[in-house]
């Protein structure tokens, strides 16, 4: 019960200042404004985590690798915790996939987040505050579908052809953590 609590709590944790870390990543790739409460509450939750690094690890075409680095180091703790938590000892090679497959898992449910919220933004009040951030995260990925599909009775579907891609993506990337494991 106790290995249960602990694992459950490391998962938490850990799994909060990634998805953060990884929010801060695509905020900056994506170029998404940070100026607005979303970005200023990443911004002041990962600042004590990312401002050091960066002396050491420097940006790539505008990419934010510091970031990135603390967010897969962050995740391969945790996952190397839980395992200790309970008792097992997995590889080195085989924390570090599964740490970079829970990376990629992780963006997906930041990109469902964002798809999911600025769709119903865009009907509710698609000129709230937070508009902006989540149109700058879902645009890049629902330009290209918008040139294939075009409204109906001007409703815009592509946000629910993405959300099925995306579910379609997760469950490979759950068959391609399983596979991380087997390492």
């Amino acid at each position: 019960m106790f290995a249960q609590i602990g694992v459950f709590l490391v998962d938490a944790v850990v799994g909060f200042f990634v998805i953060l870390l990884l929010a801060r990543f695509h905020f900056q790739w994506l170029r998404a404004p940070f100026r607005n409460p979303v970005g200023e509450f990443v911004l002041a939750t990962t600042n004590w985590l990312v401002v050091p690094v960066r002396r050491f690890v420097p940006g790539l075409a505008g990419l934010d690798l510091a970031t990135l680095l603390l967010a897969w180091l962050l995740q391969g703790l945790g996952l190397w915790a839980q395992a200790a938590i309970i008792g097992a000892e997995p590889g080195a090679l085989t924390v570090a996939a599964i740490a970079l497959v829970d990376m990629l898992r992780y963006s997906l449910y930041i990109l469902v987040f964002a798809v999911i919220v600025q769709a119903v933004l865009s009907w509710i009040n698609p000129y709230a505050p937070l508009a902006p951030v989540f149109d700058g995260l879902t645009r890049p990925f629902l330009r290209p579908l918008r040139r294939f599909v075009p409204p109906v009775g001007n409703v815009d579907l592509t946000p629910l052809i993405l959300l099925l891609a995306l579910y379609v993506a997760l469950i490979m990337v759950n068959h391609l953590r399983v596979a991380a494991a087997t390492l």
